[in-house]
């Protein structure tokens, strides 16, 4: 089978809806002023899930720039809890995502561009790709779950995705 070729689209909270929540500070998200007027609060962005017997942890994760185009071979899930991942370095990366359920096809891909300034939480069960920075080595805040069980399906996708810009 040959290669099937992924195209990113501009990640928005409408079209990555299906997939979790997008974290960015803009004027469509509930946001107030704290702080006797000096700070604005982008408030409630993101629903962090830790699951049964999970506890919330913040994590670095420093992520080495990838080169396109690049072959999509594998995805992850985390059955058990949500994972957000909100960039550090202020620059573009790249978002792949499937839906929840039986392990996906390379047509069930989804391929976002992600602005330097926006966040996402993959929900518990969402297909996605590991971390893919774009230009330079980026950290990322990582808030996901701990625990004691299993918490991390990966699966061979074939044929492959090449994503291209």
């Amino acid at each position: 089978m040959s290669t099937v070729t992924l195209t990113p689209e501009p990640l928005s909270a409408e079209a990555f809806a299906p997939f979790g929540q997008v974290i960015e500070a803009s004027d469509a998200v509930r946001h107030f002023t704290i702080n006797a007027g000096n700070t604005e609060r982008y408030h409630d962005l993101a629903e962090v899930e830790p699951g049964p017997d999970g506890k919330v942890i913040l994590s670095i994760f420093r992520g080495q720039p990838r080169t396109l185009p690049f072959a999509v071979e594998m995805m992850e899930r985390h059955p058990l809890g949500s994972q957000a991942f909100v960039p550090l370095a202020g620059k573009p990366y790249l978002v792949v995502v499937a839906p929840p359920g039986p392990p996906p096809g390379v047509d069930e891909l989804r391929v976002f561009l992600a602005r330097g300034d926006q966040g996402v939480n993959y929900a518990t069960g969402v297909w996605h790709h590991p971390l893919l920075a774009l230009e330079a080595v980026c950290d990322f805040l990582v808030v996901d779950r701990s625990g004691s069980a299993p918490n991390c399906d990966e699966v061979t996708i074939d044929p492959p995705g090449l994503i291209v810009l």
